[in-house]
């Protein structure tokens, strides 16, 4: 996988090639394959759980009170053994926009600078996270009435196993005086910062700066991993600051990373790689293509468009994205499409999708503020279709002067594509068709679409490779622990910005503004971008939503519109680099690095925010629906 995350991206350094594998090498590969074995055993277990509820209480209207909470247990043990495998593999998402440009050597040492940077987070989480799970000894789970340790422990086990394999690769023998560097380099860094802080004691919300910005920005920029950043900055932020315990980190990392409703991602990621291998994808691609792929940027409009429908099934960005991507990507890209425009605009529909029903984001805002879901939901499909045109508009202008070598398809053609198409094409109606109908929730509709997809591509296409089964299972959890990681990360970030009180100073700020409601609405869409980028849509909207919307009802702003203006600009703020969690997510689902899309991306975004622009101004795109 192109995203590295501590694997050298350079060639070994001279002589290596020729030299014996090292203990440590052999060690480092026969451990990682160990641990592959019980990631992908539970990938399959999601499922069975998974899909034996949906069937359990739909079929048999005897539902099993265990399941949800026998899924939660195994899916925080998926979520830290895949981020294992992920960190045993290299393929932890980075920025390697800089660390590509420097010479062999440099690029060397900063690939173990990156893994020994890793290593100082895990090394400060470690007796926390034991902590952690030794205090949750005391917590019985409610159906299967167990102590809540079987759980928690899944947080130092994963932690444990990525020290070793960060050791064993500093340990290669090839290149120890380079890691030695590295970890001396670190070193010095954790103790420079801990000696000054006297000093940070005293520059009270300036540290949110110097961590959250400044440490954040240097470790990504230096090719350290995403999460490990996030994570670095909150755990310095906290213990040079403040007097919390540590093992706040874990807990709020726990919270992040176990959500039930992100379980959606490892099953929508399995789904995704399950149509591909079957030929689903290849027909449904093919279908596509003979109504629009004789269009210059054709696919490009498809993808828009498939991200609308799809969007909100899960409940989770990520997941919606790992549903579409393997479908049209691998097309797109034999119609020569770059890597970067591909992920930029993976991204920016994201971003753009962000309204659309039903949304946990949307749920999320009718929980907190008591503004009524139902007007949520119908105020949100218009925006969404006002920023797809802005990204079709910027699909069109790209791609205008593209050759188009495709001949348009006649009429039987088509017919015919469709009905070889048809039980692919049905997919993601039956998808969204059991959460209407209310036959699965948002998590445990991923599991029909998998069942679906096995029997659509035995029974119907005949292709079903048991070979390719294991590495799908395999890197399933690889992916969906590297995603899980940093949404972990990002979320203990959140509560140490709460924590600061930073949110109340901004709502007080905020209020006080002159200009009234242009002015107030100007100034939300600035912040919710940035908190966007540093705290996701749940997050911000949980911290900000009870304080900021009483303050545009009363400036006469009404709040279903207010909500689209926010969360668009939250999405934003989510899928734009260098600092966005979306984005990320989007590199690795798409397996492109994040650098590529970096100049790609900058037009589709600017599209958006004219289009948020469009929507703020006009409040009935978001109100002019409601009874």
């Amino acid at each position: 996988m192109p995203t590295q995350a501590a694997e050298p991206a350079a060639a070994p350094v001279s002589g290596a090639a020729a030299a014996p594998r090292s203990y440590a090498a052999s060690l480092h590969a026969a451990l990682g394959r160990l641990v592959e074995i019980p990631a992908a055993a539970l990938v399959v277990a999601e499922i069975v759980i998974l899909f034996a509820g949906i069937a359990a209480r739909y079929v048999f209207h005897a539902p099993l009170v265990w399941s949800d909470e026998l899924a939660s247990i195994l899916f925080l043990w998926l979520a830290m053994l895949g981020a294992v495998v992920a960190f045993h593999r290299g393929e932890h998402m980075r920025m390697t926009a800089i660390v590509n440009r420097a010479t062999p050597a440099t690029r060397a040492f900063l690939d173990l600078v990156a893994i020994a940077a890793s290593l100082a987070f895990l090394l400060m989480i470690a007796m926390p996270g034991y902590e952690y799970a030794v205090e949750e000894q005391y917590v019985t789970t409610p159906a299967l009435e167990i102590a809540n340790v079987w759980r928690a422990a899944a947080l130092p086990v994963g932690t444990a196993l990525m020290i070793a394999f960060a050791v064993l690769r500093l340990a290669d023998r090839v290149r120890w005086k380079l890691a030695l560097a590295a970890l001396l380099l670190v070193a010095a860094i954790v103790g420079a910062m801990t000696a000054l802080q006297p000093l940070f004691a005293g520059l009270g919300n300036a540290n949110l700066v110097i961590f959250f910005v400044g440490v954040v920005a240097i470790c990504v920029f230096a090719g350290v991993p995403i999460a490990f950043c996030f994570g670095l900055a909150t755990f310095g932020y906290l213990a040079l600051t403040t007097g919390t315990p540590m093992m706040v980190v874990v807990g709020r990392m726990d919270e992040g990373m176990s959500h039930l409703i992100l379980l959606a991602v490892p099953m929508f990621v399995f789904l995704g790689v399950l149509i591909e291998m079957t030929g689903m994808a290849e027909r449904m691609v093919g279908f596509l293509a003979s109504l629009l792929g004789h269009v210059r940027g054709g696919l490009s409009y498809v993808l828009i468009g498939a991200m609308y429908l799809v969007s909100g099934i899960s409940g989770a960005k990520a997941a919606d994205m790992a549903a579409v991507a393997p479908v049209l990507f691998p097309e797109m890209r034999k119609r020569g499409a770059q890597d970067g425009e591909l992920v930029a605009l993976l991204s920016a529909t994201g971003a753009q999708t962000e309204t659309i029903p039903p949304s946990l984001v949307l749920i999320t805002i009718g929980s907190v503020t008591g503004v009524s879901i139902t007007a949520l939901f119908t105020g949100g499909l218009l925006p969404g279709v006002v920023l797809g045109l802005m990204l079709c508009f910027v699909v069109w202008r790209r791609s205008r002067h593209e050759r188009a070598d495709v001949a348009r398809a006649s009429g039987s053609e088509i017919l015919h594509a469709l009905m070889i198409a048809l039980p692919a094409l049905a997919l993601p109606f039956v998808i969204r068709a059991a959460v209407v109908e209310g036959v699965a929730t948002a998590t445990e509709v991923s599991t029909i679409g998998i069942v679906y997809s096995a029997l659509v591509g035995l029974l119907v296409y005949r292709r079903f490779d048991w070979k390719r089964l294991w590495p799908m299972l395999v890197d399933t959890a690889c992916l969906s622990g590297s995603i899980l990681l940093i949404i972990g990360a990002a979320t203990s970030m959140a509560w140490a910005l709460t924590q600061s009180g930073f949110s109340h100073q901004l709502a007080e700020m905020m209020a006080q503004l002159p200009g009234g409601a242009v002015t107030f609405m100007a100034v939300s869409i600035v912040a919710f971008i940035i908190l966007g980028s540093v705290l996701e849509g749940i997050p911000a909207i949980v911290l900000f939503g009870p304080l900021l919307f009483p303050i545009a009802h009363q400036m006469g702003i009404h709040e279903v519109h207010y909500a689209m203006v926010v969360i668009l600009a939250m999405g934003i703020g989510l899928f734009a680099p260098p600092f966005g969690v979306g984005y990320y997510a989007a590199c690795a689902i798409s397996r492109v690095p994040p650098d590529r899309g970096m100049r790609a991306i900058v037009g589709y975004l600017v599209s958006i925010a004219v289009g948020l622009v469009i929507v703020a101004a006009v409040p009935w795109l978001s109100i002019g629906f409601l009874k």
